[in-house]
């Protein structure tokens, strides 16, 4: 894609056709030429082309010394928003409050998962949606699915259930589950699609050789054995069926030295690592191989893989990725201390206002545009042998 979609194959080739007869898969304009050429080159290594020069992680007081003058810094932290839901009996409802953010009930996992289910953290996940179907060129998935047999999918981590619906809207007659462990999703659903409250880090509670597809999307940093949510996964999915999985590292990336070390965006991979470190929690779930290691393992086979590089802010030449970019930018400037509020002051020391002052200065940091950093979106297919 222009200087950032790259396309690459594992080994192992899979069935070629696309997810929908009218659509090519993914591919990406040609890259440009002479002045029109994007200020940041195309990765050329399908493994080994990420920026290898380390980045320290810097003191959180480092953020909190900053003086701002940033209508940005009056952010969410210390709002209390728990009230609204303080009088629902259920116990699923009774939410976790954090610094003013509500997250999943204790009583639905005893997971750690550290993303709010409120309103901001909601809305940040249906404009990366957007963002993420528009970097498809519309899809919805890549794999080479038979509409008119498909007859179960299932969405692991469907959040508030926008993909889950979007499916089921093109497969009428496919029945899709969508699952998560907090209640955020929509009410008004097509009629083939539904919503349970399930914890997929434990057993699946679904038949054995029962799902045409299964579809997890962005869940770095979130399940702590992946090697055992594939296996279950394999035991649900049918033989011939599908799995895909698209996710991403929690780092930016920058190919052309416009991202300085002591910048916010540099320092967000350190801080995530340091998060890894001391929580065991993987969100280097692409570049550690978990994704492709787990399937093989897990017994599925046919596995091929593509890389898409997308913007993190308009900067690029490219009309589509620019588009790209101000939706991921939109979504992350939109709730990024929805990302800090959990970990920051439990594993990593920071004050309150030193997580405002950070969240201010990346917000501005993705408004100027000025840093060409990017994401790389992994996505790995896979099948379930006919004989298994």
């Amino acid at each position: 894609m222009s200087s950032f979609f790259k396309k690459d194959k594992s080994p192992t080739p899979g069935p070629a056709s696309p997810a929908r007869k009218d659509k090519s898969p993914t591919p990406g304009p040609a890259s440009p030429t002479g002045k029109d050429k994007s200020p940041t080159p195309i990765p050329t290594s399908p493994v080994h082309n990420e920026p290898s020069e380390p980045v320290a992680l810097m003191a959180g007081s480092h953020w909190g010394q900053q003086e701002l003058v940033d209508e940005d810094n009056d952010s969410t932290l210390g709002v209390d928003t728990e009230s609204s839901t303080a009088s629902i009996a259920s116990s699923i409802l009774h939410y976790r409050n954090v610094l003013g953010r509500t997250y999943h009930s204790d009583s639905v996992t005893d997971g750690e998962y550290w993303g709010p289910n409120d309103d901001k953290a909601n809305e940040l996940l249906d404009i990366m949606h957007a963002a993420m179907v528009m970097l498809f060129d519309g899809k919805l998935y890549t794999s080479p699915l038979n509409d008119k047999e498909i007859k179960n999918a299932i969405d692991i981590g469907t959040g508030t259930g926008v993909w889950a619906i979007d499916f089921a809207d093109d497969h009428p007659n496919c029945n899709v589950i969508g699952t998560d462990i907090s209640p955020i999703q929509p009410s008004w659903v097509p009629p083939n699609a539904s919503f349970e409250i399930n914890d997929a880090s434990r057993e699946w509670t679904y038949h054995e050789n029962h799902f045409d597809f299964i579809h997890i999307r962005w869940l770095t940093g979130v399940i702590r054995d992946w090697d055992y949510l594939y296996q279950e996964a394999y035991r649900c999915c049918k033989p011939g069926g599908w799995i895909e999985h698209v996710d991403t590292d929690a780092d930016f990336l920058c190919y052309d030295e416009t991202m300085p070390h002591d910048s916010a965006m540099a320092q967000w991979g350190p801080i995530w690592r340091e998060v890894q470190r001391k929580t065991g929690l993987n969100v280097m779930v692409v570049s550690s191989g978990a994704m492709e290691n787990g399937m093989r393992k897990a017994g599925f086979t046919n596995i091929t893989t593509e890389d898409h590089y997308a913007p993190l802010a308009p900067w690029s030449d490219d009309p589509k990725l620019k588009q790209v970019g101000l939706y991921q930018s939109a979504a992350m400037t939109h709730d990024i201390e929805g990302f800090l509020v959990y970990f920051m002051p439990n594993y990593l020391g920071w004050t309150p206002k030193e997580i405002a002052n950070f969240a201010a200065i990346i917000r501005k940091e993705f408004r100027e545009a000025k840093i060409h950093s990017v994401v790389k979106w992994h996505v790995v297919r896979a099948q379930k042998p006919l004989d298994a």
